[in-house]
């Protein structure tokens, strides 16, 4: 295939009439979904409203990654995902891609001494898990180590290997290193079914038969299982984040630094910097949106706040102009143990799952390839602990990690 015409907007000859497998979503977790299954040998279309990859909520996370995490279903999907992404270019088979990616660390830290036993047990969960370089870091090594951060933190914990990267370049690696066909600004308006189950996926460009699909579409996973008579177990909830302008106060060779009470946290981004703040008080959006409202006062809030966490931030505050901010706004996705959704639904054959994040950068990788492996059989349904199924099967275990970003 004429590499440049792997990613297009179809026309009445160009759209595929059949596929093996047809993707919904074209974020970084259907394109890492559509990059295994066309590596797998199927025929893969993968279909996107927009007018390009990665243009709605991926772009719009702090596209950082963690081992940190205590659930073991979890650690099982973000440990390979870090080694592909330490790994990128082989991965995708494109020498010298770069992905940006920076091993910062992640850094959490609490003003509260009484949550020492509970990080010491943390990081003990993370060790069980492989991940023997996070480490518990007391008030001595935080003010050492970390003199950015604020002497009222007396606990945290931090391991050196979490980072960062561009999830732009991610994305649009597994679309350049697969087999699949990406269709642009191709909007799906229905799934057709028969007695075998999904039958075609029907779009504003025309229709093309399958028998699998993927609904990766992320906020508006909900909209496309219904499409199938299928309700998910899914909130989506939005979340804003800051990007200020360089300032020569901010350390540019700082961790993601995270206030695990406040829920508030930044990282340097080219000597600016990335922050946000989790609203314990916003809402579910019954209704997702592509373009997500920004709240005015959202940046003057955050700043307020994230000095308890940095005191720096203060006399940066004083030096910034409406300019230097710039607020944006996505969804994190939650499900009843803020664990994603992956698999096939029992209900309807054929129709698959691939959604329901808040850790959609970080995950996809792994999450990508295990979809692959469920539709083409390398792995059975029952040893995926993340299938749709489990909370049937009250199999459910609420995740516990910190910053998920759930109260």
């Amino acid at each position: 295939m004429n590499p440049t015409r792997k990613i297009f907007v179809p026309d009445a000859a160009s759209l595929p009439k059949t596929a093996d497998v047809v993707v919904v979503g074209g974020g970084i977790v259907g394109v890492a979904t559509a990059f295994w299954l066309s590596r797998a040998g199927l025929d893969t279309v993968l279909v996107e409203m927009r007018e390009g990859l990665s243009t709605l909520t991926t772009p719009l996370s702090v596209e950082s990654f963690r081992a940190q995490m205590t659930e073991s279903a979890m650690a099982d999907l973000v440990l390979p995902s870090i080694r592909m992404y330490e790994n990128f270019a082989e991965t995708v088979g494109i020498p010298g891609h770069d992905i940006a990616l920076k091993h910062q660390g992640y850094l959490f830290v609490s003003d509260d001494a009484a949550m020492a036993e509970k990080l010491r047990q943390a990081v003990a969960v993370h060790h069980s898990h492989g991940v023997t370089g996070s480490e518990f870091v007391d008030a001595d090594a935080i003010r050492r180590r970390f003199p950015y951060i604020s002497e009222r933190m007396v606990c945290g914990t931090f391991h050196q290997n979490d980072g960062w990267l561009s999830s732009h370049e991610a994305t649009q690696g597994f679309a350049k290193g697969s087999h699949a066909k990406f269709l642009l600004q191709t909007r799906v308006t229905g799934i057709g079914t028969d007695a075998a189950g999904v039958a075609a996926v029907h779009t504003s460009r025309g229709s093309i038969a399958t028998r699998h699909v993927v609904n990766a579409a992320g906020p508006f996973a909900q909209s496309i299982a219904q499409m199938v008579g299928v309700t998910l177990p899914v909130d989506a909830v939005r979340r804003q984040k800051v990007h200020v302008a360089p300032k020569p106060q901010i350390p540019r060779s700082a961790p993601l630094c995270i206030d695990i009470g406040a829920e508030t946290y930044w990282r340097p981004e080219h000597g600016g910097a990335l922050m946000a703040w989790v609203d314990p008080d916003e809402p579910v959006t019954a209704n997702p949106l592509e373009d997500v409202p920004t709240d005015w006062d959202y940046a003057a809030v955050l700043l307020d706040k994230i000095t308890a966490l940095s005191p720096f931030w203060a006399e940066v505050a004083e030096t910034l102009s409406a300019s230097d901010l710039t607020t944006t706004a996505g969804y994190y996705m939650y499900t009843p143990d803020d664990q994603p959704l992956i698999g096939p639904v029992d209900a309807v054959n054929g129709f698959h799952l691939n959604c329901g994040y808040w850790a959609g950068v970080m995950l996809s990788p792994e999450a990508g390839r295990r979809v692959s492996c469920l539709v083409t059989g390398e792995m059975r349904p029952e040893d995926n602990p993340l299938r749709p199924s489990r909370f049937a099967e009250g199999l459910v275990t609420t995740g516990d990690s910190f910053l998920r970003g759930r109260h």
